[in-house]
């Protein structure tokens, strides 16, 4: 455990939101991808301004779609900031990090949020900041795996069958001390797409609270439909 943060330290939330999503199909990027009358990421920025305790939202955009997405964000006002994003998603991620510290130097916590999780409940965003005020270096949100699961070789021949009462699913936003973040991304030696897995690297201890099945990522049009169909109807 680090020192606790205070009460009203500044939270800044950060949104790697360059990817094309080619799993999703769609001639768009994914964040830009409609569903229930919005775009993924405005339903991501809703969400994370709605748990009450983010300050700033900074969006990593496709580089050549910063416009469209400043356009698609605009009724977030100065609250929200949109940078051109990176090739990879930590690099997106490394991106807006520099943003949200030149702005504001001040901010302490930080969250990375993928825009895919769009539906993410408040509750869970302020769990995550809430640990790491209370001292926590890392905090991810998790599920249990519902699921057995087994590990494979490169023939496709079962090699284990893993415990999964000690395994979980991981959510987002995953949440963290601002300067564990930055060394974390400073000694990155690889792409990676989870930023909890930079800080075990160095050997950190990342803390984990519960998660929430609406967290769920959209990464297929099979998703697509499935969020459609859970909330259509929600106030978000």
């Amino acid at each position: 455990m680090t020192t606790p943060v205070a009460a009203d330290a500044r939270v800044v939330a950060l949104v790697p939101a360059a990817g094309r999503g080619v799993r999703l199909g769609a001639p768009i990027p994914k964040a830009l991808v409609p569903v229930c009358g919005a775009p993924l990421l405005v339903h991501a920025v809703r969400g994370l301004l709605a748990a009450g305790c983010v300050d700033q939202v900074v969006v990593a955009a496709p580089p050549d779609m910063v416009d469209v997405v400043v356009d698609a964000l605009r009724e977030f006002g100065p609250t929200v900031r949109v940078v051109p994003g990176g090739e990879e998603r930590s690099d997106s991620v490394r991106l807006a990090l520099d943003e949200a510290v030149s702005t504001h130097p001040d901010t302490r916590v930080v969250l990375v949020h993928d825009a895919a999780r769009c539906f993410t409940p408040p509750e869970v965003i302020r769990a995550v900041v809430e640990a790491v005020r209370a001292g926590a270096p890392a905090v991810i949100p998790v599920l249990p795996v519902a699921d057995t699961v087994k590990e494979v070789d490169s023939a496709g021949h079962v090699v284990a069958t893993p415990d999964r009462s000690r395994l979980r699913v991981v959510q987002t936003p995953q949440g963290f001390d601002i300067d564990l973040l930055r060394r974390a991304h400073d000694q990155q030696d690889a792409p990676v797409t989870d930023d909890a897995g930079l800080v075990e690297r160095l050997g950190e201890p990342v803390a984990t609270v519960a998660g929430h099945p609406h967290a769920l990522k959209i990464t297929t049009p099979f998703d697509l439909v499935i969020a459609e169909a859970l909330f259509s109807g929600a106030q978000l």
